[in-house]
């Protein structure tokens, strides 16, 4: 299960790739009332993905956040990443924070492993494919199926 705090980044994303198409900065208030998240936990995430290089901020009146990058190169992996970690559900699998499994003989025979790569690998495909845009899209078909 992805955090809270993951949740809140990618719906603040999703609204800023929706509203912002000139890359004009949106207040945190306005995103904040609009996506229902608390706005001093906003506050962090935002400060977050701006210190990651994710979003761009503008100070004063007419200040805000907005994305920095094109919507298509944003990917849920990177983000989910920042805030949640490895993607990894292994410690033994994990990419940049390897931690041999305590209880493991032999991680080459070891089938828990073998399973769990497998998992690793598919859920790292599908969140490397998933951008920003392609959320933004997808919520769109949905929104004209539904009608």
């Amino acid at each position: 299960m992805i955090s809270r705090k993951t949740k809140y980044a990618i719906n603040a994303l999703v609204y800023l790739a929706r509203q912002n198409k000139d890359r004009e900065p949106i207040q945190i208030s306005k995103i904040s009332e609009c996506e229902n998240i608390p706005r001093k936990f906003l506050e962090a995430i935002l400060l977050d993905l701006r210190n990651a290089g994710i979003l761009q901020s503008r100070k004063g009146k007419f200040g805000g956040y907005y994305l920095q990058k094109p919507p298509s190169e944003i990917n849920m992996a990177t983000i989910m990443r920042l805030f949640d970690g490895p993607i990894a559900m292994l410690p033994c699998l994990a990419t940049n924070n390897y931690e041999k499994c305590d209880e493991c003989t032999d991680e080459e025979t070891c089938g828990i492993r073998d399973v769990f790569s497998e998992v690793r690998m598919e859920t790292l495909r599908i969140l490397s494919n998933a951008t920003l845009a392609d959320i933004v899209k997808r919520s769109k078909t949905l929104a004209r199926k539904r009608k």
